[in-house]
């Protein structure tokens, strides 16, 4: 550790002997200060940890909007696929389809009851195969 350089001139009144110590007990006290800081490892530690937390929070905050968009992004390229197969379908396919739509948005317990039914077949078609 090096010391600052002592003044040359020794103080000639006791007024300035006084300036003196309280000047050099400022800087002491703010070197403790300075070195009880650099060794306070837990509060580092949680200064640090404040900041992790808030990247991660921001980075969070970033990828939530970016899934956002990309799921916007994905729901219009689904109806724009759904819109090119329904053009291509013959059109009883698509009165079939259309009615089958309606049926399940006003009766939903009807759509439960038939994947109810398409599960029942399909489980026991496998427990025959064994």
């Amino acid at each position: 550790m090096t010391q600052p350089p002592h003044e040359d001139k020794p103080a000639s009144s006791p007024e300035e002997l006084r300036e003196h110590v309280e000047r050099t007990r400022a800087e002491l006290g703010e070197t403790v200060e300075a070195l009880a800081a650099k060794g306070d490892v837990k509060a580092r530690a949680q200064e640090k940890a404040a900041q992790v937390r808030e990247q991660a929070a921001v980075k969070a905050a970033e990828v939530r909007e970016q899934a956002a968009v990309k799921a916007g992004e994905l729901r219009t390229k689904a109806t724009d696929v759904a819109h090119q197969v329904q053009d291509k379908l013959p059109e009883p396919v698509r009165e079939k389809a259309a009615q089958g739509s309606r049926m399940t948005r006003d009766n939903p317990a009807l759509l439960v009851a038939a994947v109810g039914a398409v599960t029942l077949v399909v489980w026991l078609a496998c427990r025959r195969k064994r």
